[in-house]
């Protein structure tokens, strides 16, 4: 298991995975995504590689606005983290997460955030077995005008 820093070589890999989190976007609308970040100073995106492969990636970013239960500004802040389903269970997002509390702390930061949705217990689970603590929980409304 190697943790790296993605670079803007990695563009395509970086956005694979994260259209694997995040379906509702395309893989040409996740690479234009990743061309803006990678180079972003506030942005981190590390990719987790097995015999070669990128098999996870984790992206972090600075919130300098509010930031639910955070003390501190700028504050951290976990965007997304995904491992391959079959290199889960394996110790490749905690290993991302570490990569990006490192980074954080390089950025002077003393808090981490994330979110998730109510119904991902699994990322519920992830989150409190790696020092998370729940902060809130809020239902979200939409009405049609």
């Amino acid at each position: 298991m190697e943790i790296c820093r993605a670079l803007p070589a990695d563009v395509r890999a970086a956005a694979w995975l994260a259209v694997l989190l995040w379906p509702r976007h395309s893989l040409l609308e996740m690479e234009e995504e990743m061309e803006t970040l990678l180079p972003n100073p506030e942005v981190a995106v590390f990719l987790a590689i097995e015999d070669g492969a990128a098999v996870g990636f984790a992206q972090f970013g600075l919130r300098h606005d509010y930031v639910e239960g955070a003390s501190f500004s700028p504050t951290a802040y976990l965007e997304g983290i995904y491992v391959m389903e079959a290199y889960r269970g394996k110790g490749f997002a905690a290993e991302l997460l570490k990569a990006g509390e490192s980074w954080a702390l390089d950025m002077n930061c003393s808090q981490m955030a994330s979110d998730c949705e109510i119904s991902n217990s699994q990322s519920l689970v992830f989150h409190l077995k790696n020092g998370f603590s729940e902060t809130n929980r809020i239902i979200c409304f939409l009405k049609d005008l």
